[in-house]
């Protein structure tokens, strides 16, 4: 079997990646609520509507028809979003529980609509589809973060990440049988390091965009004019938390990984593979000189686009079978063991979180831990203690936020006395104002009291949203007032599903994946009898 065979071995890893769309089924794509915002918020966020009646409104028509013109000394002047700050939302996501912290932004619906459209043009889309053929045309490099469409129940999201696991981590074993060495590395601060001005380029090479500037009529032109437009102008960065972000970055990374074939092709090197999932990269060769000149190259490629390696990250190993699989991962698999009680469970739990900060080892296992308690009625032992190793998971652990509130919810309930809840409570929403940019937890702890204290006071401005639905997320001061009035009164909570959901989160909220531990158990079995003993005695976590 060749090595491209073996590259695509399974007809179950190929999906439909955005590039296979048309124009019109990318438009259909991107204007998902799914592809607006691919972070976690409560359920009842909701921006479909939003995002329909913004559609309705542009009708086809350019943004700049919804400009805002004022008239001053008989002049009349008109408004441009590049001029004003705060026109996209950016929601501050702490990640580290000190002070290294992470911009989700939600970009403004008028501008997010706008350049849907203008990208999924008929031209426009032939053109990026055909750029990205030629990203694409090296079988030496190959990109498994290009978006997908998922051609099942699960998620577009769901999709993405399963595809990671079967593209990158199982066909990195596999290329252990061709190659002695493989290269990790990764960019350092990718979304908020690209040179807007270098899509571009990408688009149309950089000798055509810098000699047609301000040529309106070039996509990548328009690309950049709207990026600018929702970050004050600035050239530096584009917004992180949207589908199609991650596709105008893909525009840019496969753009530096064709520059990167052309200089490995003028260095002669012809034995390697490189495998890369968005910002990282794995390099494979037979000789780790081949590897390591590789590396330069791509910083030079990188540098050029005002991007640079990780070097923190950059490790260069002969073990390509345990270290094509994630060290959290392989820790934990190792580490499993049966557990008598709940709080050994957390213990162990906590003891990967120290290992390996943030990691998706760690969600799963708070995601099993979650799928062993939820069916507990009554517990006799200290819920208390299993609180506190919680929030510590969570306080150091941002990426676990969503599952850790839906675990806090059950523990709560679990708590007889209200005073006690109130209390235990309040000392976590304490614990976590000691560190800065927690807007993304304050969503979460929302959701965790609104179904018993829905006016209590958060101090992030989507939560208040949720109460006041005159509170303004986006700066549309540039936009005329009937465009103004549409985004203020279409809401963007929905009343229903806070009616529908229940005080202990569900899983579903929280949970990409179906959990293992519920396909291995039967709710008949004695396993799920509220006898709090008889469950911690039988059921195994993992």
């Amino acid at each position: 079997m060749n090595r491209e065979n073996q590259m695509m071995s399974s007809a179950m890893l190929k999906k439909k990646q955005i590039t296979d769309l048309d124009h019109t089924e990318a438009k259909a794509f991107f204007l998902k609520e799914e592809s607006y915002f691919n972070f976690d918020l409560p359920k009842y966020f909701v921006f479909q509507k939003l995002l329909g009646e913004v559609e309705k409104k542009l009708n086809g028509k350019a943004l700049s028809d919804f400009y805002n013109n004022t008239t001053s000394n008989g002049e009349s002047k008109t408004a441009y979003p590049c001029d004003y700050e705060n026109v996209n939302y950016t929601l501050l996501n702490n990640k580290d529980g000190k002070f290294a912290w992470r911009p989700f932004q939600l970009i403004h619906p008028a501008i997010y609509v706008s350049l849907v459209y203008k990208i999924t043009e008929e031209n426009n889309w032939k053109l990026i589809v055909e750029k990205f053929k030629e990203f694409q045309s090296n079988p030496e490099i190959k990109c498994y973060s290009i978006p997908l469409q998922s051609d099942s129940k699960e998620s577009d999201r769901a999709t993405a990440i399963n595809n990671w696991w079967q593209l990158i981590e199982q066909q990195s074993i596999e290329l252990s049988l061709n190659f002695d060495y493989v290269l990790h590395t990764d960019i350092t601060n990718c979304y908020g390091s690209i040179y807007t001005h270098s899509i571009p380029w990408a688009l149309h090479t950089k000798p055509t965009a810098k000699d047609n500037r301000k040529d309106n009529s070039l996509l990548g032109n328009t690309i950049d004019r709207h990026l600018r437009n929702m970050s004050y102008g600035q050239t530096n960065g584009i917004p992180q938390g949207s589908v199609l972000m991650d596709f105008i970055a893909e525009i840019v990374l496969g753009y530096a990984d064709l520059e990167l074939s052309k200089k490995i092709t003028d260095a002669k090197i012809k034995d390697y593979q490189i495998l890369r999932y968005r910002d990282d990269y794995r390099i494979f060769s037979n000789n780790p000189q081949d590897t390591e000149l590789i590396t330069k190259l791509l910083t030079e490629v990188l540098i050029e686009l005002g991007i640079r390696l990780n070097a923190q990250k950059t490790i260069l190993t002969n073990n390509v079978v345990r270290d094509s699989i994630k060290p959290d991962k392989l820790y934990w698999i190792t580490t499993l063991k049966r557990t008598k009680n709940l709080q050994e469970n957390l213990l162990l739990i906590h003891n990967l979180s120290t290992k390996y900060p943030n990691s998706g080892a760690l969600d799963k296992a708070l995601g099993k831990f979650y799928s062993r308690i939820n069916r507990i009625k009554k517990y006799e032992q200290n819920i208390q203690v299993l609180i506190s190793i919680l929030i510590d998971i969570a306080y150091k652990n941002p990426r676990t936020y969503p599952i850790a509130m839906a675990i806090l919810s059950k523990l709560l309930s679990l708590l007889e006395i209200p005073e006690t809840q109130k209390d235990i409570f309040d000392a976590i929403k304490t614990k976590f104002n000691k560190i800065p940019n927690t807007g993304h937890i304050k969503l979460w702890l929302q959701r965790v009291t609104i179904k018993i204290d829905r006016e209590r006071e958060y101090d992030e401005l989507l939560c208040e949203k949720v109460n006041n639905n005159s509170i303004k997320i986006w700066n549309s001061e540039w936009l005329n007032a009937d465009f103004q009035k549409l985004l203020n009164e279409t809401s963007i909570i929905d009343e229903q599903v806070i009616k529908d959901i229940d005080i202990i989160i569900n899983k579903e909220e929280v949970q990409l994946f179906k959990s293992v531990y519920d396909s291995d158990m039967n709710e008949s079995t004695p396993e799920f009898q509220t006898d709090t003993m008889s469950i911690e005695k039988t059921v195994e976590c993992f």
